[in-house]
């Protein structure tokens, strides 16, 4: 707390702009109870304010601090360090996501992943091999790698109705993706009338899909993938990566998208 007379010029005042102390420049005062104070803030902005005695709790006379100091919280320096040097960790691990999987890729998963389909933005890409070839393990680590990279904030996957929960179980064990098998309790139960736009991470059965209808299914996906803005529409960047043709419908207007069943064969011979 800080008395009205305590404001004189060249002080250092807390109190009168939000997150910033101000310099005073010079103090009128009109009767006994109100001042007419004249600032400058850390911008070097000029401002000026009529102060009453009841903003004197408010108010509070500092000294000048040094213009770089080392009197922030260390430990909260160090948190918001860490979590940008891990934010940025893919410029120093190139395969980020193998090392942060319980997976064990093979060569051609490792040449495919990061030697063709990482390579090409924007991403239209048909990922096709034998059963058990581990098409799996390919689309975890590109779906695991975008997100690492922030490129990547919504995913859908359309897989048949009997490989939902080996996808959602592959998913969760080996990457840690969160994913979400889409029923009709949970859409009939969205609080925003919308289940996509409340689960970016989602698994949809191909035929749950059809048996609703379709360009009411469409729509909601279009509305999950696109946030309003005054004006216009905005579209997230590289939202989502659809594993089906139906999928590959709904994203269609997406920077990636997906579809699966052959191993990728590079152009060079």
């Amino acid at each position: 707390m800080a008395r009205l007379e305590e404001l004189t010029r060249s002080a250092s005042v807390k109190g009168i702009l939000p997150n910033q102390n101000v310099t005073v420049v010079d103090v009128v005062w009109h009767g006994s109870n109100v001042v007419e104070l004249t600032y400058k803030d850390q911008s070097g902005r000029l401002g000026s304010e009529l102060l009453y005695r009841d903003r004197e709790p408010t108010l509070e006379v500092v000294d000048a601090g040094r213009v770089w100091s080392f009197e922030s919280d260390g430990a909260l320096f160090r948190l918001v360090s860490e979590a940008y040097r891990i934010r940025l960790a893919y410029l120093f691990d190139p395969v980020l996501a193998v090392h942060t999987s319980l997976v064990e890729p093979l060569p051609h998963q490792i040449t495919g992943v990061y030697g063709e389909m990482l390579n090409r933005q924007p991403l239209r890409f048909l990922l096709a091999d034998d059963p058990g070839a581990g098409k799996t393990i390919m689309a975890g680590l590109l779906i695991k790698e975008l997100i690492v990279r922030g490129d990547l904030q919504r995913c859908l996957i359309v897989c048949p109705g009997m490989l939902v929960e080996q996808w959602q179980d592959e998913l969760d064990r080996r990457f840690h993706l969160p994913f979400e098998i889409m029923t009709n309790d949970k859409l009939e139960a969205a609080r925003s009338g919308n289940w996509f736009s409340e689960n970016p991470l989602a698994i949809c059965r191909l035929d749950k899909l059809f048996a609703r209808d379709l360009p009411e299914m469409l729509a909601w996906l279009h509305r999950a993938c696109f946030r309003p803005v005054p004006g216009k529409l905005r579209k997230l960047p590289r939202h989502a990566i659809s594993l089906s043709a139906l999928g590959y419908r709904a994203a269609r207007d997406s920077q990636s998208a997906e579809t699966r069943s052959r191993r990728p064969r590079s152009q060079h011979p």
